[in-house]
């Protein structure tokens, strides 16, 4: 009975020390799987492959491939697409690679089509895969400038990017992935962060405007879908603006950023934060100086407008900005400033009119004298304007006495046809407003050419007696 008793403790306790060694041993095993899921999320460097493992890679469908292989596939498919092909090369080196680069734009639509049609979630190993494919197609140094300041694509022929046929499709992967309602926020944030979206920003300087509208629609979804990047994001942009305003005044792709910051500013909650006013201030207003301004201005305006319609105070800052960089000898810029003045103006409330008032008629009646007929034309025409015109007739007894000089003129002897019989409307108008102030105005401006032409026979007498002196 004792043998048996100690027989039965041993067997206990051999039984305890074998179930030790197989908890031991699982650890182990978990420890080494667990290593192997880090070591392929870290995306531990590999042997990259190169131009033939991609032309002997075998050619294997997804529709070949059954469902639990797909992501496999898919993977070796991502990893095949960092293969990188030289564009700039000479022509007979672009022939030899041309099959390698049919065989990658195949790979790429396949790649794009997937995404398209597939519902899977996709986990963090094959998101590691993807992103690496992305960085490695789209982040490069861009090639040297064609042309040395910023061209509008309507006048001029836009340039292209030579390694378009992989591009283009590589940026349609992406959009398609980031767009999916699969995708997972929270895992994309370790992956799309701001230096991810500040070398996105980077290609916006690309000179094909075709680059640009796929990089304009990307991080605007960027935007949408991470809360918590938005302000790192505007951060950027207005470094970027700052950067061209200030330094460079030449950058291809601020028409698509103000695009973006056009729909973002839309989205502004009510009162408007100090951040957001300040970005107005300081970026968007002082923009209006740069010499390229025709390539942007419709979206710069619309920023502006969008700004002045969730604010009306600040079109007390708009219009003082605009008066404060108007240009003096460049008449296509001045009719672009005439154009955004109106529509400023008509999103402008009595009190902030009566604020600018003054300023704003001085250099209005300089544009209506102006020998340029279509910027006195522009002038002319906001009392077509029924808003404006309104606000123009509640304050007459300032305004008129400003303008009225500029209105004779060219009501007598300016040579163009039209703005003479614009002026006559708009004396028309302000003498149906208020004869009485007319005549005033036109005693006050008789009274004034008196005197100024005093004045200019004592300075010519003055310059007489100097001369007559000198000869003695």
């Amino acid at each position: 009975s004792n043998m048996s008793f100690m027989f039965k403790f041993k067997k206990k306790g051999q039984n305890r020390g074998s179930k030790e060694k197989e908890s031991k041993s699982k650890k182990r095993e978990s420890k080494i799987s667990k290593g192997q899921v880090e070591r392929s999320v870290r995306n531990e460097p590999t042997a990259p492959l190169t131009i033939k493992d991609l032309l002997s890679s075998p050619r294997v469908t997804f529709h070949e491939t059954p469902q639990n292989g797909r992501v496999r596939l898919f993977v070796d498919k991502l990893k095949l697409c960092c293969v990188m092909f030289d564009w700039a090369t000479d022509p007979s080196q672009a022939q030899q690679d041309s099959r390698g680069v049919e065989i990658k734009r195949q790979l790429l639509l396949e790649l794009v089509d997937f995404v398209g049609k597939s519902k899977a979630v996709f986990s963090e190993h094959v998101v590691v895969e993807i992103m690496k494919m992305v960085k490695t197609n789209l982040f490069r140094n861009l090639p040297p400038r064609v042309h040395a300041s910023m061209i509008d694509p309507e006048e001029e022929e836009p340039v292209f990017e030579a390694s378009w046929p992989h591009l283009q499709i590589v940026y349609e992967f992406f959009l398609r992935f980031i767009v999916s309602g699969d995708l997972d926020v929270r895992l994309m944030r370790k992956y799309i962060d701001m230096d991810f979206v500040n070398k996105l920003l980077h290609l916006f300087d690309s000179e094909d405007p075709r680059e640009r509208d796929y990089l304009k629609t990307i991080l605007h979804r960027i935007y949408a879908k991470f809360m918590m990047l938005r302000a790192s994001i505007r951060k950027s942009i207005n470094t970027t603006f700052y950067h061209f305003i200030y330094e460079t005044e030449c950058h291809n792709g601020v028409a698509e950023l103000l695009e973006i910051l056009g729909s973002i500013i839309n989205g502004f909650a009510l009162p408007l934060k100090e951040e957001h006013k300040q970005f107005f201030k300081t970026a968007l207003i002082p923009m209006h100086k740069v010499k390229p301004l025709h390539v942007f201005h419709r979206q710069l305006s619309y920023c502006v407008t969008q700004f002045v319609d969730k604010d009306h105070h600040l079109a007390v800052d708009a219009i003082f900005g605009l008066l404060k960089f108007w240009p003096v000898l460049n008449s296509s810029k001045e009719l672009l400033f005439l154009n955004e003045l109106e529509e400023i103006l008509e999103l402008t409330q009595p009190d902030e009119f009566e604020i600018v008032l003054k300023p704003l008629f001085v250099r209005l009646s300089k544009a209506i004298g102006s020998p340029h007929f279509q910027i006195a034309e522009r002038a002319l025409f906001f009392w077509h304007n029924e808003y404006i015109s309104s606000l123009i007739a509640d304050y007459r007894k300032e305004v008129l006495p400003i303008i009225f000089p500029a209105l004779h003129v060219n009501s007598n002897n300016h040579w163009n046809q039209t703005v003479s019989t614009l002026t006559l409307n708009v004396l028309k108008i302000f003498v149906d407003l208020d004869s009485q102030l007319v005549e005033e105005c036109s005693k006050l401006n008789e009274e004034q050419k008196a005197k100024n032409q005093a004045k200019q026979k004592r300075r010519q007498a003055a310059w007489g007696a100097m001369e007559a002196k000198q000869k003695k």
